[in-house]
């Protein structure tokens, strides 16, 4: 799936809502606990809720990993839920790998082959080489941490070069953009750094940002299209606990796809505002 395609399924569900699935076992419905493998009855019933309002799914990882063996089936039970029922819907595994030679190699061969996952969160921190075994994947992508929305990104992201006098942030997409292409790269952006996204669309015009931070941490929608929106939509934002713990009940489900609706809605307005939808 390249840059065109990507804002295609955007037109198509006249949303651009990535549903995060950070299942916490301590937080999925009593009911759940019955089942053999939980956090993946828990995953397809939040899926099937949300997949028409959705175009991508998320796994962080973490969540999968402490649960040892167990959580890694989970996972592939997941994503293979999701390419055997909506293949059409992007999947992203956020799992901010980030080293250097074999290791960055087999972590790529890890979510692109084994698990097939369509996207990584990569840290750039350790430069280019520990990138490079990402890009190395037809119709794969890597989504580069930028800028995050946790209040600790103000201790290095930020950080000014007197050099260039550009923030730390703004000089690793800068560097970063001429790795690979607009087709399988793309970069996190906090919601709660929204206004910083014009500065950032003047360094990379074309290429997708993934947008945390909307729902539960607060970040404005409205901002992040302002701001953020390019000719192709250029935008995957993504709400997790607001949309997956929307309710604690045997109405879990049904609760999160209504909560999900609402977001595609204003994501629905939005795209009409600016011009970004199809007749369809």
């Amino acid at each position: 799936m390249d840059n065109i395609q990507l804002f295609e399924q955007i037109q198509h569900k006249k949303s651009f809502l990535c549903v995060g699935l950070d299942t916490d076992i301590q937080r999925i419905p009593h009911h759940l606990l019955e089942y053999q493998y939980q956090i993946f009855e828990f995953n397809r019933q939040i899926i099937d809720a949300t997949a028409n309002y959705t175009i991508a799914y998320k796994t962080n990882i973490a969540f999968y990993e402490v649960l040892g063996a167990s959580g890694w089936i989970n996972l592939e039970m997941t994503v293979n839920y999701i390419r055997a029922h909506y293949p059409e819907i992007f999947i992203i595994a956020d799992a901010k790998r980030g080293d250097i030679g074999n290791t960055s190699k087999y972590y790529a061969k890890t979510f692109f082959e084994t698990l097939n996952f369509d996207a990584i969160t990569v840290s750039p921190y350790m430069g280019k080489d520990s990138v490079s075994p990402f890009l190395g994947f037809q119709d794969k992508w890597v989504i580069l941490l930028a800028l995050t929305s946790n209040s600790g990104s103000n201790d290095f992201q930020q950080i000014i070069d007197k050099k260039s006098n550009s923030r730390l942030f703004e000089n690793i997409i800068r560097v970063s953009a001429g790795w690979s292409s607009k087709n399988n790269m793309m970069y996190v952006i906090g919601a709660t750094h929204a206004e910083m996204l014009a500065g950032v669309r003047r360094i990379i015009p074309e290429h997708f940002l993934l947008i945390p931070g909307i729902g539960a941490q607060g970040g404005s929608l409205n901002d992040v299209a302002k701001y953020g929106f390019n000719k192709n939509c250029g935008l995957i934002v993504n709400s997790s606990r607001a949309i997956i713990y929307a309710d604690g009940t045997v109405d879990f489900a049904k609760a999160a796809g209504i909560e999900a609706y609402k977001v595609q809605q204003e994501m629905e307005k939005l795209l009409k505002e600016y011009g970004l939808t199809t007749n369809n």
